[in-house]
């Protein structure tokens, strides 16, 4: 199954034109998908599964090179035995795209996140949590006739718990996978 569906991507990649980056564009890019969440400092935590969606804008330097600004609405997170935790964040990253060849690129940059929800199984913890969030995000994007397929890892920095609250250090990790449009705004 896995190796079908690598196959169907590769030939639709094939089959489809590639986009240049075109130097000195703007565009604004939405975008959805799913995130998978968890929280290190607690072995026994699990992934969950989330959403993500927003937009990124972004501004292309030359064919190699564009930098993006982004606010995502992002669902995080952790589950462990019967409990459920629930983290949701505004967040934005501010990332450089390095384009290793026509359409893929590889990025990294700073991201903050601001917290909007924080629950464990239906008890709202918000006061127990740290608001800012700040990690690095890590990927690659591929783009193909102007959807874009990015796949990130966040690497969380900050503690989510005030210092008082745990006595384990817990950090945000997130895989997210979206589905993007480019949208160029000075065409």
């Amino acid at each position: 199954m896995k190796k079908l569906f690598l196959m169907a991507i590769a030939a639709l990649m094939a089959i489809t034109s590639v986009k240049a980056q075109n130097p000195g564009e703007f565009y604004l890019k939405p975008m959805v998908g799913g995130t998978l969440a968890t929280t290190t400092g607690d072995s026994d935590n699990k992934m969950k599964f989330g959403f993500v969606g927003g937009f990124d804008l972004g501004y292309d330097f030359s064919e190699n090179f564009a930098l993006t600004l982004g606010a995502l609405y992002t669902m995080q997170g952790a589950k462990k035995n019967d409990d459920k935790g629930n983290l949701d964040y505004i967040n934005v990253p501010l990332l450089a795209n390095v384009y290793v060849t026509k359409g893929l690129a590889i990025k990294a940059g700073p991201q903050v996140g601001f917290m909007t929800r924080a629950k464990l199984n239906d008890g709202d913890i918000k006061d127990l949590c740290n608001k800012v969030d700040f990690s690095i995000p890590v990927g690659l994007s591929y783009e193909f006739s102007d959807f874009i397929i990015d796949a990130r890892y966040n690497i969380g920095i900050s503690k989510i718990f005030k210092s008082e609250a745990s006595t384990v250090s817990q950090r945000n990790s997130v895989i997210m996978l979206t589905v993007g449009y480019k949208i160029p705004l000075n065409r």
